[in-house]
This record gives structure tokens, C-alpha cells and sequence, in this order.
């Protein structure tokens, strides 16, 4: 479905100011000096987007983003060794080249000539040896690096030159490279200090308020395409109805995560829609560890009492495509669409929880706007169903700064928020016993040597049967809930031009240097 079809139109731009009725925060995007339509011999300033969610907890760090606005801060002042592009498949970066010797026991790196740090300085090898050294501290590794901790042999990979490192593994892996493109494995100076950052993007650090706001100078002597604007400015927001009244008001440029409803009404508010298909999923999250989900029945029961499509037509209104308890479906070995499709069978559920003896089963469901749009109204949608099944759910709606804090990865029964991934990365994030972002507590011994095995064999064949196999196994007994596939909806005003749609993180995949202030005579 795309914006044009959206059957939510004709709103006006008094009841658009109106979401809500909420105002602008003071300090926050009230404060933004903004411009609109500059002329086409000046350049516009200041970019200014507007982020989902964020808390005192905001971070710089490139090795630990977890919200919207951390996301949108790292793509702009860190890059990895290799990048996902807008239509998810890997290219170049910083390393001209990342290549396995013939048993993927060693990769070579081989950087750029011409990158340089904010502070001047060229990067090398030895920055490579000293951001590998920091993402796979075993006392704190960072959460996209976790699974190479135990294979990476940091006191055997070497400096080959300036230009040259060779990372040492313990054993094969064969997918080392979708590892290393992650957004959040950013090379940094050896010299790295969290508090005057310093990174090779298109953007260099000016200012950070945690959970208000973030202030970026552009890089003119970034490798790569340099921004049209001189500055960059990140703004939080709690709440929908504020982050697009900014938005209509001309205080921000783009924003994530427009509430879809309004896709089809932008276009004559001086705002437009940008449709990106991505494999972004926002689950159910069931802890396998924990009553009532302990028992694979009632598991099994809710996957059963989900309307999926109901989900999308309201929840996203639209836009999104029926998933099947599965992530990653751009992967070539995606096997969701060979599996039978789930779709709501009340009767089977109430079957289900009676063996389970929990046919009078109540839970509390933790949902919060941090996890991005249709996050909410998916799990409103979820508590009508689940009374089908006779099943009272009580909805618990908290803030990002609870929904993020202490109690992240604790919660029995909750939501989240993912974006794309291949299945093997997104299986190390989330669904081994050593992941850093276990939501569900699953853990299978099985499951965890298919895992294991795949990343380390070669043969693609070989491995398409230990990852398919492996994706039966979570699709029968996994404590994810995904219901569907979503088309990110962000938006951006028509004072601006350059984004294009991406299946990772759209809004230009955060890459705010391609974003260009429209010229007009």
C-alpha cells in the first residue's frame, strides 16, 4: 500500500496542529531555529529531525545505541568497515575490501586512503585493532559485536600496515562480513573519549543533551558524499502529536515514525510521506522462562489469538505485510513463507490454554510509543482479541525511560522494537542464551548448535539447511509474536529533497548528508 491509496484523507491542517492537542516542549523543537524554502543561492543552515522517543539514557556511544534518536546519532558520527546500502546488501565503507582466506579462519581489511577523523587525523589500522579491542571487551561488549568475542583472537590479528588489518579467528565463520557492517561497529580513534566523541562521518559532535536534544557541525572533509547543510540538529520526542506539529510548523525538516493514519494527508501540508518496505518488525515478546509462557501451549495460543491482518489494516493501517512468527525476510534462506501461515483461530487457542490449564489465564502486556508506530495500537488491538479467547490481558503504557531502563529484557510479557536484519546477525542479537538483547529468555541447545554451525560453514547449501532448520525450531517453540512486516512510514517537508526509501532505517537510512534543501526562484 502506498500513501496515495491511504483511504485517511482530507484532514485539515488545523486538526493536524491539533494531535492530541499537544504543544511543542519548550527547549526542544520550540527552539529550533528552522528554515523553508531557501533561494537557490544560499544554504539552508540547519537540518533538523525529528527522533521517536529518547530519555536521560540518550547516548553518543557508537557501540550502544538501543532508541530512535541514539540510531539517528551514531549513523552520523561513526561508520563500520562495511555498510548496508538502501536496498540492504553490503558495500563498502570504510575498508575498501573485507576478504576470508580460503578456510574464513582470517579476513584482511583494507582501508580507504583518503578517510579521516574529525580531529584531522587519517584512519588506521591500529584505530581498527583499537575499536575491535573496545566492542569485544568480554566485560562490556558491545551488543551487535557479542558473537565474536569468543571467536576473534585479538592477540593474534595483527597491523599488517597503515592500511592493512587481519583479524585471527578460532574457528571458521563464514558471514563475518554481515557482522562487521553493522551501523553500531564504528571505527573510532584509538584515543577514543566518549565525552568529545570523535568519528569519521558526515558529521562531527557539537553538542548533546540526553533526552532533549543533539547538535552536529558538518565534516568537510568527510570521504564521502558531504551535506548540504552546515548543521545538523536531532530533537527527541515523547509524544507523536508534538514531533508532527513540528514538523507542520516548519520547526523540523523529517521525522520517524509518522503515525500512519496520517500518510495520506500530508501532501497538501507542505509535507510528504516516505514509504520505505522494510523488515522491521515490532513483536510480541514472551519470556520462555517465565509462567504462563513457560508452557509452549500458551505460546503457541497467541501466536493463535492475533489477528494479523486486522493488525495491519488498523494498527499500521495498511502499511505492512502479514508475518509469520519469523524475522529476517530478505535473507535468501527466509523460510516464512514455506511454513503454514498462523492467522487467528480462537477455537485452537481456547484448546491450547485448556491443556495448558490456563483457560482462565491473565497477563500483563508492557507497551510503550518508543517502540515506533503501530506499537500501542497493535497491543490495544491484542487485548479485544485475547478476550475472544477468553484471556484478559491489562495493558501497561510507560514511558521510553522505563519502557528502556532497568526492567528492559525483564518484562514477561511486552513489545520491542527491530529493525532489519540478516537471520544469522538477528539470531545472535536476540535469540541465544548469550545474546544481548534476549527479550524472550529462549534458549535450546539445538537451536544454539545450528546457530553455531552455520556461521562457521562454508558451503551455501550446507548452510541454507542448518539455518531453515533452525528457523523450524523458532517458529515452533520461539517466545517471539510477529505479526507483521512493517512499511516504515517517516515524513519530511518539501523544504528538503534527497531522501529515498530504505529497507534498513529509512529516512534516507539516517544518512542526513544526501538530504538537500529544495531551491526555488
Amino acid at each position: 500500500m502506498n500513501a496515495s491509496s491511504s483511504p485517511h484523507t482530507g484532514l485539515s491542517r488545523r486538526r493536524l496542529l491539533r494531535l492530541g492537542g499537544a504543544a511543542l516542549a519548550v527547549g526542544t523543537a520550540a527552539s529550533v531555529t528552522a528554515c523553508t524554502r531557501p533561494s537557490s543561492d544560499a544554504i539552508t543552515a540547519q537540518l533538523v529531525h525529528g527522533a521517536t522517543g529518547g530519555s536521560l539514557k540518550d547516548t553518543v556511544d557508537p557501540h550502544f545505541p538501543v532508541a530512535y534518536p541514539d540510531i539517528a546519532r551514531v549513523r552520523q558520527l561513526y561508520e563500520p568497515l562495511l555498510r548496508y546500502n538502501a536496498d540492504y546488501t553490503i558495500e563498502a565503507s570504510l575498508a575498501e575490501s573485507v576478504e576470508p582466506n580460503a578456510t574464513a579462519t582470517e579476513w584482511t581489511v583494507r582501508l580507504r586512503p583518503d578517510v579521516t577523523f574529525h580531529n584531522g587525523r587519517p584512519v588506521r589500522a591500529s584505530d581498527v585493532k583499537a575499536s575491535y579491542e573496545r566492542m569485544l571487551d568480554p566485560q562490556k561488549p558491545a551488543p551487535f559485536a557479542t558473537d565474536l568475542v569468543p571467536i576473534v583472537d585479538l592477540a593474534a590479528s595483527r597491523v599488517v600496515d597503515d592500511r592493512t588489518f587481519r583479524f585471527h579467528l578460532k574457528r571458521p565463520y563464514a558471514v563475518f562480513d554481515q557482522i562487521v557492517a553493522s551501523y553500531a561497529l564504528g571505527i573510532v580513534p584509538e584515543d577514543f573519549d566518549l565525552s568529545h566523541p570523535v568519528g569519521t562521518g558526515p558529521w562531527k559532535f557539537q553538542r548533546f543533551v540526553p533526552g532533549q536534544r543533539s547538535h552536529f557541525l558538518r565534516y568537510d572533509d568527510y570521504w564521502d558524499q558531504r551535506a548540504a547543510f552546515d548543521e545538523l540538529v536531532i530533537l527527541d520526542f515523547a509524544d507523536d502529536a508534538a514531533k508532527v506539529n513540528a514538523l507542520l510548523a516548519g520547526q523540523v525538516h523529517t521525522i520517524d515514525n509518522l503515525p500512519t493514519y496520517l500518510a495520506g494527508a500530508l501532501d497538501s501540508q507542505s509535507a510528504s510521506p516516505l514509504v520505505s518496505e522494510t523488515g522491521g518488525w515490532v513483536p510480541f515478546t514472551m519470556r520462555v522462562d517465565a509462567k504462563p509462557f513457560s508452557d509452549v501451549r500458551v505460546r503457541q495460543a497467541m501466536r493463535l489469538i492475533a489477528d494479523r491482518q486486522e493488525m495491519i489494516n488498523q494498527a499500521l493501517n495498511g502499511f505492512g505485510r502479514v508475518a509469520n512468527d519469523l524475522y529476517a525476510p530478505f535473507d535468501d534462506d527466509y523460510l516464512g513463507n514455506d511454513l503454514p501461515q498462523r492467522q487467528q483461530d480462537i477455537d485452537q487457542a481456547r484448546s491450547l490454554l485448556r491443556q495448558a490449564g490456563q483457560q482462565d489465564l491473565e497477563v500483563e502486556l508492557v507497551t510503550s510509543t518508543a517502540v515506533g508506530a503501530g506499537g500501542v495500537e497493535s497491543a490495544n488491538l491484542f487485548v479485544q482479541h485475547a478476550r475472544k479467547a477468553g484471556v484478559r490481558v491489562r495493558l501497561q503504557k510507560v514511558d521510553s525511560s522505563i519502557f528502556y531502563g532497568e526492567q528492559y529484557l525483564q518484562w514477561v510479557f511486552a513489545q520491542d522494537f527491530w529493525a532489519t536484519k540478516l537471520y544469522l546477525p538477528q539470531a545472535t542479537a536476540a535469540s541465544l542464551k548469550s545474546s544481548p538483547y534476549n527479550e524472550t529468555h529462549w534458549y535450546d541447545e539445538r537451536y544454539a548448535g545450528l546457530i553455531a554451525s552455520a556461521q562457521q560453514e562454508l558451503d551455501r547449501t550446507r548452510r541454507r539447511t542448518l539455518l531453515q532448520d533452525a528457523q523450524r525450531m523458532e517458529y515452533e517453540q520461539g517466545g517471539f509474536l510477529i505479526w507483521a512486516f512493517k512499511n516504515q512510514v517517516d515524513a519530511y517537508s518539501d523544504s528538503v529533497t534527497g531522501l529515498v526509501p530504505a529497507r534498513e532505517h529509512p529516512v534516507s537510512s539516517f544518512r542526513f548528508n544526501l538530504v538537500k534543501p529544495v531551491e526555488t526562484r
